[in-house]
């Protein structure tokens, strides 16, 4: 009489579950791949009618009015309290140092250069690029593309042009504003709260930020204003059916927007900087 081996079945269990993990994971990276792919072609298009015909000024100014008019109150107020939180935050360790009449320049610095711009295209890509996402994606529901389609209209032309065109124009405007209003609260709050001396805390600003900073600040600003209206425009169009898919899309947009700010970010101050200081290896001393 033979028994059982309790631990027969081990091996071929151990790799069924390994075989279904590499399954999973090679799923992912088709799906990658593939809407990689998707959204680069959607990209193609966009640029491609960006060189064959603009929109009319009817389809632009609404998603100028929704991207520029509508986003000034959050971005003055988060640039204000970009500003307070840096010098809050800041402060002591300058005075630990003995080095608070130096605050101006790192907090205006630190601004323009990455704050304003990064945390500018985040409060965007929540409040702009998901109301795009989840507006084409219930046109996509409701079959209102496919009915755009139907009539001879090109729904890339008439919906995602105008907003791609909003993105990249206006939110370098809207970071020049976060800036401003960064500097004017951390200017507040120091001299006020923190009684810096005025006159070191602007000369200090006016030392040690310059006026390649502030442009590449705005200069990133623009890739970031793509890269929303891109990504969001491409959730938007793919959504799948359903009020889940809408929520879905805008949720991705968000989410694969910052990744993507942050990328761009990355990146773009790397090569800006080492171009900078390669053409330029005495920029400390010309200013």
């Amino acid at each position: 009489m033979s028994t059982a081996n309790p631990t027969a079945d081990r091996p071929q269990g151990f790799f069924a579950a390994l075989s279904d993990s590499m399954a999973d994971w090679g799923g992912v990276v088709i799906d990658s791949v593939t809407t990689t792919g998707d959204l680069t072609l959607f990209s193609l298009k966009v640029f491609s009618w960006l060189i064959a015909r603009l929109p009319r000024r009817e389809t632009l100014l609404p998603s100028f009015y929704q991207v520029g008019v509508l986003s000034l109150p959050v971005i003055a107020l988060t640039g204000t309290f970009i500003g307070m939180v840096l010098a809050v935050q800041s402060y002591f360790t300058f005075r630990d140092l003995g080095l608070e009449t130096r605050l101006g320049a790192v907090i205006n610095m630190t601004l323009v250069r990455e704050l304003g711009p990064v945390l500018a295209a985040t409060m965007l890509a929540g409040r702009v690029g998901c109301a795009m996402a989840a507006e084409l994606g219930t046109m996509r529901v409701t079959e209102q593309i496919d009915a755009l389609e139907s009539m001879g209209a090109d729904p890339i032309h008439y919906l995602v042009v105008p907003r791609f065109l909003a993105c990249i124009f206006l939110i370098p405007t809207l970071t020049i504003m976060a800036d401003f209003m960064g500097v004017v609260g951390g200017y507040v709050y120091s001299v006020s709260f923190l009684n810096i001396d005025m006159h070191h805390y602007w000369y200090n600003s006016q030392r040690f930020v310059h006026t390649f900073d502030l442009f590449s600040g705005i200069f990133k600003s623009i890739f970031f204003g793509a890269a929303i209206a891109l990504v969001s425009c491409y959730r938007g169009f793919h959504c799948t059916p359903g009020a889940e898919g809408v929520g879905r899309a805008a949720t991705a947009a968000f989410v694969w927007s910052f990744v993507l700010i942050l990328v761009i970010d990355l990146m773009l101050g790397k090569m800006m900087y080492t171009a900078y200081y390669y053409w330029f290896p005495n920029a400390s001393k010309l200013f």
